[in-house]
C-alpha cells in the first residue's frame, strides 16, 4: 500500500481576505462623510515605490520632492485646506532629522499615528482625544492591522468588556522596532495580552499585571530569557525581522499556535504549516485599508471639533 501524508490542518489566511472584511466598513464611513478625502504622499527618498491601489472614492496625489525641500513641502500641506491626510515615506535622512519630519506633520493629518501626541496616548492607553469621548486617537498603521487581523482571527474575546479581550492569551513578537514591535506589543498588552518582545538584546513581558487590574502595560526585563523560553508558553507568535537571514525556529512552536508574519521576507519556513493552526503570510494588504481607515477618523475628528 502506497502511504499518504495526513491533510494538513493548518488554514492559511491571505491578507487580502482580511482586507476585504474591512472595505465595508471603510466604504460606509465614507459614504458618511459624501466626500473624497485627499491623502497626500510625499517621495523624497529616491528608492522604488510601489503605488497601492487606493479605494474608490479616496484622492491620492503622490508628490516626489527633494528631500532638502521636504519640511517646506509639509508645511504647506499643513495649511492646505484641501489635503485631509499625510503620509511621508521614510527612511529619508536615516537619522534623527526623521523624527523630527515625523513631528512637523499636523496632528490633524496625521494618518500614521506618528505624531508625539498620539504615540503617547498609545502608550498611556488612552484611546480618545476628548473628555467627551468622541474624537478617537489614532493608531499607527501596522500595527493596528495586526490587531484587525487578530480580531478577524477570532482571538479576540468579544464576550469580555472592550480594552480586555486578549485576556488570557500569552503572544511572542520578534521585533521591537519603534515603528511595529515596540508599538505592537504595547497595543496587545493594553488589551490584556501577555506579551513577549524579543529582540537581539533579548526578552522583555508587557502586561498589565495580574488580573489585569492596571490601566495601561508595564514592562519588565526576562534576563536570561530566549525564544526557546517564552514561544512554547505562547498561543499567538507574531515575526517581522527584516533580511533573508532569519529564519523561525518551527520546533519552538506550540501545537496550534497562530503565526503572522509582517516582514516584507517571509520569516516562516513551508514547515509552520506542520504546527500552526493557521498563518497569516503577509499583513501588507490590510495595512493600506487600516491607512485609509486612520484617513476617515481623522476627517471625522475634524468634523467633530468643527459641531463643539
Amino acid at each position: 500500500m502506497t502511504a499518504h501524508n495526513p491533510p494538513a490542518s493548518c488554514k492559511v489566511v491571505l491578507a487580502g481576505s482580511i482586507a476585504k472584511s474591512l472595505q465595508l466598513e471603510v466604504g460606509e464611513g465614507l459614504a458618511r462623510l459624501k466626500t473624497n478625502p485627499l491623502l497626500v504622499g510625499f517621495l523624497a527618498n529616491k528608492v522604488r515605490f510601489e503605488v497601492y491601489e487606493i479605494l474608490r472614492g479616496f484622492q491620492f496625489s503622490l508628490r516626489e520632492v527633494d528631500r532638502e525641500d521636504l519640511e517646506g513641502h509639509i508645511l504647506a500641506a499643513n495649511k492646505d485646506d484641501t489635503v485631509d491626510g499625510i503620509i511621508v515615506y521614510y527612511p529619508i535622512f536615516n537619522s534623527r532629522q526623521d523624527q523630527y519630519l515625523q513631528q512637523l506633520i499636523d496632528v490633524g493629518k496625521d494618518v500614521e499615528g506618528l505624531s508625539h501626541r498620539y504615540v503617547f496616548n498609545m502608550y498611556q492607553n488612552i484611546r480618545f482625544l476628548d473628555e467627551q469621548k468622541l474624537q478617537k486617537s489614532i493608531l499607527p498603521c501596522t500595527p493596528l492591522a495586526i490587531v484587525k487581523i487578530l480580531e478577524y482571527l477570532k482571538v479576540y474575546n468579544t464576550i469580555l468588556p472592550y480594552g480586555d479581550r486578549l485576556f488570557g492569551h500569552s503572544i511572542t513578537i520578534v521585533n521591537r522596532s519603534e515603528v511595529v514591535g515596540r508599538p505592537l506589543a504595547a497595543l496587545l498588552a493594553n488589551d490584556g495580552a501577555s506579551v513577549y518582545s524579543v529582540d537581539v538584546t533579548g526578552v522583555q513581558l508587557y502586561t498589565r499585571g495580574e488580573g489585569i487590574r492596571k490601566s495601561r502595560h508595564d514592562v519588565v526585563d526576562k534576563d536570561g530569557w530566549k525564544l526557546e523560553d517564552c514561544v512554547p508558553l505562547s498561543n499567538v507568535v507574531i515575526s517581522g525581522v527584516p533580511g533573508d537571514d532569519f529564519k523561525f525556529p518551527t520546533r519552538l512552536l506550540k501545537d496550534g499556535a497562530i503565526c503572522i508574519n509582517f516582514s516584507t521576507e517571509k520569516n516562516f519556513g513551508t514547515e509552520v504549516k506542520d504546527k500552526a493552526s493557521i498563518y497569516v503570510p503577509a499583513v501588507g494588504k490590510v495595512t493600506i485599508i487600516v491607512l485609509l481607515r486612520n484617513l476617515l477618523r481623522i476627517v471625522e475628528n475634524r468634523k467633530s471639533l468643527s459641531i463643539e
